[in-house]
């Protein structure tokens, strides 16, 4: 039997017709061509790269990738276990091990050149993902056949995709006839033709603009014009949500309610919502101090969560406590009865004891290593991300309490993203992990030997190098497995080695959290609503942008 995800009628209309309800320059929400929504991210200046497939390209890092291009589904990451919503598939299939998608395509869709919209168009933009390693960050070497009968694709997996749906219904699709004589890899796309509500108008390292769709299959958007604007670091964007020249965006604002919603309590808001994300501090298992096992476990007892939670993260991100790393109360559920009650909690004296007993000396103070080397390393992260920096510092207070020296290293946010976490040029490095609808991901993104490849090629997951085939096995059995049971098992055997291996160091958990005013548009999710992840730099920006209206 098929597990189906289909629409209702009225989620149909509500998919289909989002967008009709006051167009630009109606009547009832007036002329909407000069209200801007301004989308701001702190991320620096942005090279010309709008490829939506490239890593670190300007549109998938400011956001507009999002509003120019569409996914299969909606899915409501701040709630994973709601049906998600068709958006450019009527529907998807799945059948009983999860080894086989039948997509079927929406009708009635125009690419903004005027072209159709086909199921070949889906079939292509998965081909491309399956040729090309260096765009398959969601489905490594696990595509099978892909194929085509009329309106309807079929995707064909090596292993079970229980734990990967939602990243099927979360591809971006892009048109074959214009990326099929191109390198998927390196092209700029500099037109952006795609489905969405939004055409792109003009580019600058600083900002970009988009127009209104005219022709889009959900109706005439009502927002008259969307900027991008680039921020240099979480300072920049923050002074520009406070003032309102940007009015949607996502940045750590310390002391938000004071330093942001108080400056408009009528229209500024804050949101956050929960799911399985975490930030994680990378430690490169592959090279000194993080190579030995028993250092990484002394670092992760001198960790102060609590403070790094309250002081860094103005308790915005919630304190990771289980010593599973499972946030909580989404993890709950999860935890091996073999942690159940277990909390991490600084040990000074306890992990001075696991150095010791490992072939550690101390001469004075400083911790030396088996070698007879010194024990220091530098703690990277971009400049201006003000939260992770924080927390990088009590890291390397926590570091100097068992003799280590750890020194905070801000560097570019480019060349982070683009040079030190891929290709593993850092010792240590905070990094967020997916979400997903259940612990997978999280652990995955940190474990999984199936994303491991050495020092210096380009790495999509597992940037601090683990392997331990047991792990790797345990979370294909996870993935593929079709019982409650089955799957608990085999967590049970990765929560063990990520205990007793401590590849990386969970931090806190992430909640998707977004700012934005209602001074020109509402319809933003809120707390009593949150009906998608409210941040604009993902596929549900296209749902989010069918539900704004002009404020009256």
């Amino acid at each position: 039997m098929r597990k189906s995800i289909l629409a209702t009628g009225a989620l149909l209309v509500a998919a289909g017709l989002a967008f009709t309800g006051c167009s630009a320059g109606s009547g009832g929400g007036g002329d909407t061509s000069a209200k801007v929504l301004t989308v701001g991210m702190p991320n620096g200046p942005q090279q010309p790269n709008h490829n939506p497939l490239a890593t670190g390209s300007a549109s998938l890092s400011l956001g507009y990738a999002y509003a120019v291009y569409e996914s299969l589904m909606q899915v409501n990451e701040i709630d994973p276990t709601q049906d998600p919503l068709p958006w450019l598939a009527e529907s998807v299939e799945w059948n009983a091990d999860s080894t086989q998608a039948v997509i079927t395509a929406r009708d009635g869709v125009k690419w903004s050149d005027g072209e159709d919209f086909t199921a070949e168009d889906i079939a292509f933009s998965i081909q491309l993902r399956k040729d090309n390693p260096e765009l398959n960050i969601d489905f490594p070497d696990q595509y099978g056949d892909i194929t085509v009968d009329g309106n309807q694709v079929t995707v064909d997996f090596t292993t079970g995709q229980y734990v990967n749906q939602v990243k099927l219904y979360k591809l971006l699709i892009v048109p074959e006839h214009l990326w099929a004589d191109q390198d998927p890899v390196n092209w700029t796309d500099d037109e952006m033709i795609g489905t969405g509500p939004y055409t792109l108008k003009s580019f600058t390292p600083q900002a970009v603009t988009l127009v209104p769709n005219v022709d889009y299959w959900g109706g005439k958007p009502t927002v008259g014009q969307l900027r991008y604007d680039a921020f240099n670091d979480n300072a920049g964007l923050t002074t520009a949500l406070t003032t309102g020249d940007a009015q949607w965006g996502w940045t750590f604002i310390p002391d938000y309610e004071s330093t942001f919603i108080a400056k408009n309590p009528e229209h500024y808001a804050q949101v956050a919502g929960g799911g399985f994300g975490v930030d994680v501090l990378y430690l490169n298992n592959e090279t000194k101090p993080f190579d030995n096992v028993a250092f990484r476990t002394a670092l992760n007892m001198v960790v102060d969560r609590g403070d790094i939670s309250q002081t860094a993260g103005y308790g915005v991100w919630p304190e990771i406590t289980s010593v599973t790393g499972l946030p909580q109360p989404s993890g709950d559920a999860f935890i091996s009865d073999a942690y159940q009650g277990q909390e991490l909690e600084v040990d000074v004296d306890g992990a001075k004891k696991v150095l010791t007993d490992a072939g550690y000396t101390y001469q004075g103070e400083k911790l030396i290593d088996p070698d007879g080397e010194p024990v220091t390393f530098t703690l990277t992260n971009p400049s201006g991300w003000t939260d992770y920096l924080d927390a990088l510092g009590i890291i390397a207070e926590g570091a100097a309490s068992i003799g280590a020296e750890a020194t905070v290293e801000p560097i570019v946010q480019d060349t982070w993203f683009n040079d030190t976490i891929p290709f593993g040029n850092f010792q240590a490095s905070l990094h967020w992990t997916d979400g997903g609808s259940t612990p997978w991901n999280m652990y995955s993104n940190i474990m999984d030997g199936a994303s491991y490849v050495p020092l210096g090629e380009t790495a999509n997951w597992n940037f601090g190098r683990y392997r331990n085939d047991e792990v790797t096995q345990a979370l294909a059995t996870y993935k593929a497995a079709t019982s409650d049971e089955e799957r608990q098992a085999a967590l049970d055997v990765v929560e063990q080695r990520f205990v007793e291996d401590v590849p990386g160091i969970i931090i806190w958990s992430r909640p998707a959290v977004a700012q934005y005013s209602t001074v020109n548009y509402t319809g933003f999710p809120t707390a009593e609503d949150p009906y998608a992840n409210p941040q604009p730099t993902g596929p549900q920006a296209a749902l989010i942008l069918s539900k704004l209206k002009p404020t009256e």
